[in-house]
C-alpha cells in the first residue's frame, strides 16, 4: 500500500461544487494525507520543512487543483517556488524526492472538446501541464499522465456524485494497485488508462 499525499489548491473552495466533495470523500482513507494549501497558509508564508518532510514520507504527490489561466492558483505555484527548493529536490544532492510519483488532478470548467486543435482553448489540458511534467522530471519522480474532470460548470447532481466515486476509485488505485507508469503515459489521461482497464 502506497502513502498518498494530495497537495490541494483552491482559491475559493466555498464556492467548490465538485472539487470540495470530491476532497472530502477521500480526507478518512488510510495512508492518504490531504494537505490543503489554502486552508494551512492564507497568508501565502509557506512552512517549507513542514512541506518538504510531508513529500519525504509519502510515494506518490498528486497535485490537485482547478485549471487557473491554464495553469494552477497562485498558491500552488508559490509552493513549488519554495519548497522545490536546490539541494532538496534537484541538483548533484537533491535526491529526496527521486523515485516518487507525481501526478497532476484537474478540473476544468470547459468541455473536453473545447481543450484540442480547434477547440476555444487550441491544445489538451496535457499540453498546458508540461511545466508540471518538467518540474517532476527535474526533481527526478516519476511523472503521470494526468487526471482530468471537464466541464464541472455543466454537471449536474448525479453527474457529481459519479465524478466523486470515480475520483475515489482513482485514488484508491494509485494506493493499493501495482501499476507501470508506462502504461499509464501511453494514454492523454490517467482517467482513459483507467476506462480501459475496465473493459479489459
Amino acid at each position: 500500500m502506497k502513502k498518498i499525499l494530495i497537495i490541494y489548491a483552491h482559491p475559493i473552495e466555498t464556492k467548490s461544487r465538485v472539487n470540495r466533495r470530491m476532497i472530502a470523500a477521500v480526507e478518512s482513507m488510510s495512508n492518504v494525507r490531504v494537505n490543503k494549501l489554502y486552508e494551512n497558509y492564507p497568508d501565502f508564508f509557506i512552512d517549507v520543512k513542514h512541506e518538504q518532510s510531508l513529500l519525504e514520507e509519502h510515494d506518490v504527490v498528486v497535485w490537485h487543483h482547478p485549471m487557473y489561466w491554464y495553469s494552477g492558483p497562485a498558491l500552488l505555484k508559490e509552493w513549488f517556488d519554495l519548497v522545490l527548493e536546490h539541494g532538496f529536490a534537484y541538483g548533484k544532492e537533491g535526491n529526496f524526492l527521486k523515485g516518487k510519483w507525481a501526478i497532476n488532478c484537474v478540473t476544468t470548467g470547459g468541455r473536453a472538446a473545447s481543450y484540442q486543435a480547434g477547440g476555444v482553448n487550441r491544445f489538451p489540458v496535457r499540453q498546458f501541464l508540461l511545466p508540471f511534467d518538467q518540474s517532476a522530471t527535474l526533481c527526478k519522480m516519476r511523472y503521470l499522465s494526468p487526471y482530468i474532470v471537464h466541464g464541472v460548470h455543466l454537471l449536474n447532481e448525479n453527474n457529481i456524485k459519479e465524478v466523486v466515486a470515480d475520483y475515489t476509485r482513482f485514488i484508491s488505485f494509485l494506493r493499493d494497485e501495482e501499476w507501470q507508469e508506462e502504461q499509464i503515459n501511453r494514454e492523454d489521461s490517467f482517467n482513459i488508462f483507467m476506462s480501459r482497464g475496465k473493459k479489459q
